[in-house]
């Protein structure tokens, strides 16, 4: 394991701010997601392949019902097998958050914690709630953005759009932090610069650098030659 960066060595130009997606970027999560989504199907008589679950990664809930059960479903039958299978979710992953979170998330928000950060996940409320709180992690996000609160999510650049603005931040001075080939696609749209954790794929074409997790010293190095575009 790489050791992290002295602290002083953790600085952010002025006039930059960090992005961060969720699943698979703050908490690992999605080998959790699965097996609850495979639980949840198993409900109606639906079984999942990898194939089907893997197309869905980065996904907003909505979409994913609708893939999974199709078209002819109600808003209202959707929301409600979305926060079912989430509420299936959080009862699995239960204490186990910190065991959970990428390593090195911690100490790297910590030692970043001067700069603007936000999150920007196309999650539902309940679960960044649930993260963020449970896991003591709000305090260091100035912005919160889920996928409740847009209109269209990622791969549609809105939600990061939303948080940059929020941060006060021009979009092509933000680093975003992905891991699924909608964010990437949604960020490098909003023309961020992007940080691909490779908790999901090990490598997907829009991404800057690639890094395994946050004790990456790559990452410390990149950063620290980041300048504001005027």
């Amino acid at each position: 394991m790489e050791k992290p960066a002295p602290l002083s060595e953790c600085r952010l130009a002025p006039g930059l701010a960090l992005i961060f997606d969720m699943d698979g970027v703050i908490i690992d999560s999605n080998p959790v997601h699965r097996q609850a989504w495979a639980a949840f199907n198993r409900r109606f008589g639906l079984e999942i392949s990898e194939q089907m679950y893997q197309r869905t990664n980065g996904w907003r809930n909505d979409q994913i019902v609708r893939y999974f059960f199709g078209d002819s479903l109600s808003a209202e039958e959707v929301d409600a097998r979305g926060a079912a299978k989430e509420a299936l979710y959080r009862e699995m992953i239960g204490d186990r958050i910190e065991e959970m979170l990428v390593p090195g998330v911690r100490q790297f928000l910590e030692r970043y914690r001067g700069a603007p950060m936000g999150l920007a996940t196309n999650a539902e409320p309940a679960n960044v709630d649930f993260l963020l709180d449970r896991g003591g992690l709000r305090p260091y996000f100035r912005a919160v953005v889920d996928g409740s609160q847009v209109s269209r999510p990622k791969p549609d650049p809105e939600i990061y759009l939303r948080t940059a603005e929020m941060l006060v931040t021009a979009p092509a001075n933000c680093i975003v932090f992905e891991d699924s080939h909608s964010g990437v696609e949604a960020a490098g749209v909003a023309n961020m610069r992007i940080v691909l954790v490779g908790t999901t794929y090990g490598d997907l074409p829009g991404s800057n650098i690639t890094i395994d997790n946050f004790f990456s010293g790559y990452l410390s190095e990149w950063l620290g030659v980041q300048r504001r575009i005027d």
